[in-house]
């Protein structure tokens, strides 16, 4: 436990004195030109801090230590990218604490709206898990999502847009980092605006999933809108003699000046050899005002969040969101799980977010109600 705690302070180290040589007024630092590619070095150190009002379950991540709360780096990731040459684009990601690959992979532009993609990268389904995690509107992506939404996988895909619309198809298979999540499969999402312009944006969008089980065995659990903590309240147990994970999910987003309403919703088909077919849903609802007044743009059917107007003053945010997940059906009795979650957001500058959440959860599996609170803070740097 000691040699890796401090395999992982050493790269933490390492990332944070690479970002020291970060500009604080740029969002990349420009390296260089090599063979008609424009080269740049991105990062983000997240670090998060969760205080626990504990109902039944001990949702510490450390059990042992004898507190109710948990505090550690989140995330600390670093990124190589190049544009160019021609319609060219290419990135090396790599997430130090959780010691992964990211997205790796190159990019290439056909014009007239065509792109093909091919290595590693976030598969096209979930309107929240293609956002970038850098602006996260909350401090835990949505059950919904951290439960059934597919993240980045090893495949290739092509996609069609045009102004206000798109489309998107992908072959994916094993996830790059040895031991991750495997399962070959498709994916696909079509999305429609018919509003569109900054501050002013209606979007929908419809994806699909459909992937083998590795091993012929599933499991689906979440945790309680706690990035850090040991206990799932809700939990599938192991399904074995699995098949295939279709997953159909449905995405909308309107944005009015400095008000976002965002929402998904999501059913998981898992087909069963002997046993008989089980399914799951979950869905989330949230709305995000900017106190000072900025709005969202728009891009490739994912919003992209402004930033601050006046960096001294900084850009104030405030959240709140309804999430559910059901995992019960038929015989398997999962549980169910709703949480509501207030947040206020604090983007410094160009570089700095300071983010704080309170979540009161409502959970009930095999008859026993869990209901915890958690207050989280996140502190984040960007470059």
């Amino acid at each position: 436990m000691k040699l890796q705690q401090n395999r992982l302070t050493t790269r933490t180290l390492v990332g944070l004195s690479l970002a020291a040589l970060a500009p604080l007024s740029h969002a990349g630092v420009p390296i260089d030109t090599i063979g008609g590619s424009e080269i740049s070095f991105e990062g983000m150190i997240q670090a998060d801090g969760y205080w626990y009002d504990n109902d039944l379950a001990n949702l510490d991540g450390d059990p042992g230590d004898g507190s109710d709360h948990d505090f550690q780096v989140r995330r600390a990731e670093f990124a190589l990218k190049g544009k160019g040459p021609g319609n060219l684009d290419w990135v090396v990601g790599y997430d130090g604490k959780s010691d992964k690959w990211l997205d790796v992979n190159l990019a290439y532009g056909f014009g007239g709206g065509h792109t093909l993609q091919a290595g590693q990268f976030k598969q096209p389904n979930s309107l929240e898990e293609l956002s970038s995690s850098k602006n996260n509107d909350f401090i835990s992506k949505a059950m919904t999502t951290n439960t059934f939404a597919v993240s980045r996988r090893l495949g290739v895909a092509y996609g069609y847009s045009q102004d206000n619309w798109g489309v998107t198809g992908s072959a994916f298979g094993r996830e790059l980092t040895s031991g991750g999540a495997h399962g070959s499969g498709y994916a696909l999402r079509g999305t429609f605006a018919p509003i569109k312009q900054d501050g002013n944006i209606l979007h929908f969008g419809l994806s699909y999933t459909n992937q083998d089980t590795d091993a012929d065995s599933l499991r689906l659990r979440t945790r309680p809108q706690a990035d850090l903590a040991g206990v799932r309240l809700v939990d599938s147990g192991t399904l074995t003699d699995t098949d295939r994970l279709a997953t159909t999910g449905v995405e909308a987003l309107w944005v009015r000046g400095p008000f976002k309403l965002q929402g998904e919703y999501m059913h998981a088909d898992v087909n069963r050899y002997d046993s008989a077919d089980y399914a799951a849903t979950g869905a989330y609802l949230s709305a995000l005002y900017n106190l000072t007044g900025e709005t969202w743009s728009y891009k490739n059917g994912v919003p992209g969040t402004a930033k601050p107007s006046d960096p001294a003053r900084g850009m104030w945010q405030l959240g709140l969101r309804y999430d559910t997940i059901d995992l019960d059906d038929g015989t398997i009795e999962g549980g169910q799980m709703d949480a509501l979650t207030a947040g206020v957001n604090w983007y410094w500058r160009k570089n700095f977010k300071f983010a704080v959440n309170y979540v009161q959860v409502d959970s009930e599996r095999l008859g026993v109600s869990d209901d915890p609170n958690i207050l989280e803070a996140r502190a984040q740097f960007y470059w």
